[in-house]
C-alpha cells in the first residue's frame, strides 16, 4: 500500500454551457480556485494539486446537437487517512454545491445533456464504493476519452513536486 500522503484523489471537471461567469472555458478557470479551497476545507490539511490542461472534447451520449465540452482533471495528493465512504459522500455534497453555484440544476437536466458545470470524483485511492449517489472508482472512467486524456496528463507529472493548481496554458489543439 502506498504511503498515506500518496493516496491520490482525482476529480474531473466539464462544461459545455455558459455559466454566470462566462463561457465553459471561463467557468472551468473560475471554478479552479474554489475547488481547491473546497478540497482544502474538506480535508482540513495541506494538499498538493496537479491540474491537466483544458481539453476540447466531443460530447458522449445525450442530445446529438449539444455543444462540445471543455474538460480538465485535477489530481490531489496529501489526503491523510484511509479513504472512507462517509468522507467521499461529504466531498460529493461539496462538489454538487459548487455545481449549483455555477448554475447547474440537476432536477431540470437531461442525462448526459448540456450543463454549465459537471464535477465528478473519479477515484480516491483504492476505495471501492457502491452507493446510490456515488460509485468509486467511477464506473465508466475507462470508457471516457474526455476524462482519460486529461487524467493521464495530470498523472504523468506526478513524480515531480506538485504545486498549488494554477491554470496551465493548454497545448495547441487541445484548448477549449
Amino acid at each position: 500500500m502506498p504511503p498515506l500522503d500518496e493516496i491520490p484523489l482525482a476529480v474531473a471537471l466539464g462544461s459545455n454551457q455558459p455559466s454566470a461567469v462566462g463561457s465553459p472555458r471561463q467557468t472551468l478557470l473560475a471554478v479552479r480556485p474554489l475547488l481547491e479551497r473546497l478540497l482544502l476545507d474538506w480535508a482540513a490539511q495541506d494538499l498538493r494539486f496537479r491540474w491537466s490542461a483544458l481539453h476540447d472534447t466531443a460530447p458522449m451520449g445525450g442530445p446529438a446537437d449539444q455543444p462540445r465540452y471543455c474538460n480538465a482533471v485535477v489530481l490531489v495528493k496529501g489526503v491523510q487517512g484511509q479513504p472512507m465512504a462517509t468522507a467521499a459522500l461529504d466531498l460529493l455534497d461539496g462538489l454538487q454545491g459548487l455545481e449549483a453555484r455555477f448554475g447547474r440544476d440537476r432536477s431540470r437536466e437531461q442525462r448526459w445533456g448540456p450543463r454549465s458545470l459537471d464535477l465528478d470524483v473519479l477515484f480516491w485511492g483504492e476505495l471501492r464504493l457502491e452507493h446510490p449517489r456515488l460509485m468509486l472508482p467511477h464506473p465508466r472512467l475507462h470508457l471516457r476519452e474526455f476524462v482519460l486524456a486529461p487524467l493521464l496528463e495530470a498523472m504523468q507529472g506526478s513524480p515531480k513536486p506538485l504545486s498549488p493548481g494554477r491554470p496551465d496554458p493548454a497545448a495547441p489543439g487541445r484548448d477549449c
